[in-house]
Parts: structure tokens; C-alpha cells; sequence
């Protein structure tokens, strides 16, 4: 709760001071602390039910709405698409979960052909990067019934999140051998790279406070110039970064820190931990290089997953895969 009530106050600070408009922050803060309540209040009652109903809801919610918001549809390589397969990855992620908590074999196995289903939703959507963030997160799930340690488990997921942010700051910054930045500029088409670089730059020009939530598509030449703008530079860390300064992206990561922090401290057994940290890091690599957490029903959905890998069930969950790490009801290790 400090985490979140500092991004809302950071944003409204940075908005006063620079006429911006912080809604759309304070929306996502508010849909985050919404899902997490959600989350730990179902997987407490419903260990295994709440996980795969929210799974069933979250591919529903994909294929009635498709592009998950009002507004011209941008797809190329990242924006609703980039939602998408956001919200699918989070919705496999909560059927692997159900799966490990749960001690029916009838039961596990079809809540991991859901994770099934939706990975081929995602392919038969289009989603190519929704599929592929869908079958890690299936295969991740079944190998994390044989970590013994979850510390290192949740340790690499911080990792690898810094490394996805650290290449989307490479790109506009110049950084890395010859040749590098160019080659991810090819994957990442050179409209972004572009955004990115205005982001930079406003950035540079107001380290501290930004230029204010919501005021990045005003102020970016390149977001301006686009066919069909939609004010963004389509990476949350850039975002951050240029609309609420240094302060802004130190609490961006301080809330994904505090969200591993709690599922390293989670008394749920560790593969239960660990598919949901897989999953809300295939989340926050999105994320670095397109607008998912944009869309309203991806920070709820992340909120949610979090809350029910962190919840402390009433009820007794099936036991652990063996040698898998646990954790007792007060959080600690044994021992």
C-alpha cells in the first residue's frame, strides 16, 4: 500500500507542478490495489477455483474485446496486440497456479490443458508473442515442482526484468557494441525507437519532476507525426521516465520489487510462486517495449495474480512436488 499510495502521489505531485493529467496512473494504481485485493480474498476461500475462474475470465475478456479499449486499433509490433498477450500470458499463469494447488489429478490436468487452450487462443488471435509468453509460462510452471530454493527462482525473474529494461534503454541511448542497437531497431520498428528517443529527451530536459503525466504525446515530435497517435511512447519505463522524471521509474520498479518481495515471502508452496512470478515477469518484459499496462484490465489482471500467489488459504492445499520449497503459515523457512 506505500508503494502504490507513492505512485499516486508522485503522479498527482508531477501533475500539479506541470499541468499534466494524472488519471490514467491513478487509474491503474486503483486497478492494481483492486485485483490484489480480489486476488488474496478468492485465493483464500478458493484456492483452486479462483485461479481458473479468473483464467476463464481473462481469456473471455480477450475474445469479446479484442482490442481491450476504445480507440484506433495499433497492433505493429505492440500496442493492443502487446495487451493482448499480456492478459493471456497473466490468465495461463492463473490456471498453472490453480493446477499446483490443487490435489486432484483430474482436476490439475485440465486446468493445465486450459493453459493449453489459451496459448492456442492466443496463436488463433494472431498473437504471436501471446503464445510463445503463454508456453513459457506452461513450461516454467511444470519445471518449478523440482526448484528446491525460491530465492534464486525469484532472483532470476528480477534479473531477466532488468535485462528486458536494460536493452529498451540501450536502443535510444547508443549504448552496446556496433551494430546492436540497429539489429533491435529492426525488431522493434524505428517509430519506437524514435518515441523512445523524445522520451529521452524530455527526460534530459527535467530529470526530476518530467513533463507531467499524459503530456508525453503534446510534447513528442515523433508521437505527433503518427497516422493514429495515441499520446504514448509504448514502454511503460519510458512513460514513466518522460511524463514523472527519475522518481517516477525508481517507483515503477520499487512496486515490480515489492511484487517479487511478496512472492518470495508468500506462504503459498513455491511452484505456485514461482508460475506466478514467470508470469508477471512475462508481464513487465512486455510492458518495457509496448503500452500493455494501458489498458485498464492488465494492471487488474496483474493485481490479481499477484494476490491469489500470496493469499493464505483456509483451506489445506495440495501438498508440495517433491523437494519443492515451502513456506509455513507465518511466512518464515523452516529451520
Amino acid at each position: 500500500m506505500v508503494v502504490l499510495a507513492a505512485c499516486a502521489s508522485w503522479s498527482l505531485i508531477t501533475a500539479a507542478a506541470r499541468d499534466g493529467r494524472p488519471e490514467g496512473v491513478l487509474l491503474a494504481v486503483l486497478a492494481v490495489a483492486a485485483g490484489y485485493a480480489a486476488g488474496r480474498i478468492g485465493g483464500a476461500l478458493l484456492p483452486v477455483a479462483a485461479p481458473g475462474a479468473a483464467a476463464l475470465a481473462g481469456v473471455a475478456l480477450t475474445v469479446a474485446v479484442p482490442h481491450l479499449a476504445p480507440g484506433p486499433r495499433i497492433t505493429a509490433p505492440l500496442g493492443h496486440a502487446g495487451a493482448t498477450a499480456a492478459l493471456l500470458a497473466l490468465s495461463a499463469g492463473a490456471a498453472c497456479c490453480g493446477a499446483w494447488a490443487c490435489g486432484v489429478p483430474a482436476v490439475r490436468v485440465a486446468l493445465r490443458l486450459l493453459a493449453v487452450g489459451i496459448a492456442v487462443t492466443a496463436a488463433v488471435l494472431g498473437s504471436v508473442v501471446g503464445c510463445v509468453a503463454c508456453a513459457l509460462v506452461l513450461l516454467c510452471s511444470l519445471a518449478a515442482g523440482r526448484v528446491r530454493r525460491r530465492g534464486a527462482g525469484i532472483a532470476g525473474l528480477g534479473l531477466g526484468a532488468g535485462l528486458v529494461t536494460g536493452l529498451s534503454w540501450a536502443v535510444p541511448g547508443g549504448f552496446g557494441p556496433d551494430g546492436f542497437a540497429a539489429s533491435l531497431e529492426g525488431q522493434l520498428t524505428s517509430h519506437r525507437v524514435r518515441l523512445w528517443s523524445d522520451a529521452l529527451d524530455l527526460l534530459r530536459g527535467d530529470p526530476a519532476l518530467g513533463v507531467g503525466p499524459g503530456r508525453f504525446g503534446a510534447l513528442s515530435p515523433t508521437a505527433a507525426e503518427a497516422p493514429s497517435p495515441d499520446g504514448r511512447p509504448h514502454s511503460a519505463v519510458w512513460q514513466q521516465a518522460a511524463e514523472q522524471g527519475v522518481v517516477g521509474v525508481v517507483l515503477l520498479a520499487a512496486a515490480f520489487g515489492w511484487v517479487l518481495y511478496a512472492l518470495w515471502r508468500s506462504p503459498r508452496p513455491t511452484p505456485v510462486v514461482l508460475t506466478a512470478g514467470v508470469a508477471l515477469t512475462g508481464l513487465a518484459a512486455i510492458a518495457a517495449v509496448g503500452n500493455a499496462l494501458s489498458f485498464t484490465a492488465v494492471p487488474l489482471g496483474a493485481g490479481l495474480l499477484a494476490g491469489l500467489a500470496t493469499a493464505r488459504p483456509f483451506t489445506a492445499e495440495a501438498p508440495p512436488a517433491r523437494g519443492a520449497e515451502t513456506r509455513p503459515r507465518d511466512g518464515r523457512l523452516p529451520g
